[in-house]
């Protein structure tokens, strides 16, 4: 649960960086947008650092929680409903995202 609980916090750390950037490039806001922005994509950056397992490991099964928080960004902060479709995909994703991160650890070495 500590691993789902930081791949949650590092997700938010990137759709956040990310997100100001946006907001300044598409929507025209300040450039100052840039300076909280990279603070947040550095802070991504170092909690991908903080998973147990290996650096491609954590890359492929973050992706999928990635995909999940982004989908709950898109209802909760954009206001845009998720469709059934968005549903399905983020679940997909989470299945493949359990399935690299939680194998077993004695076919996880080689």
């Amino acid at each position: 649960m500590r691993s789902l609980g930081l791949y949650i916090i590092t997700a938010l750390a990137e759709i956040i960086g990310c997100y100001l950037v946006f907001l300044w490039l598409q929507a025209g806001r300040s450039i100052w947008l840039v300076i909280p922005a990279a603070m947040s994509l550095a802070a991504f950056a170092f909690l991908l650092t903080l998973h147990p397992i290996a650096a491609g490991r954590v890359y492929a099964a973050y992706g999928g929680v990635y995909v999940a928080v982004a989908i709950v960004w898109l209802w909760r902060v954009e206001g845009i409903i998720p469709t059934s479709w968005d549903a399905a995909g983020m679940a997909l994703m989470l299945v493949g995202a359990c399935v690299i991160a939680w194998q077993p650890l004695s076919s996880a070495s080689g």
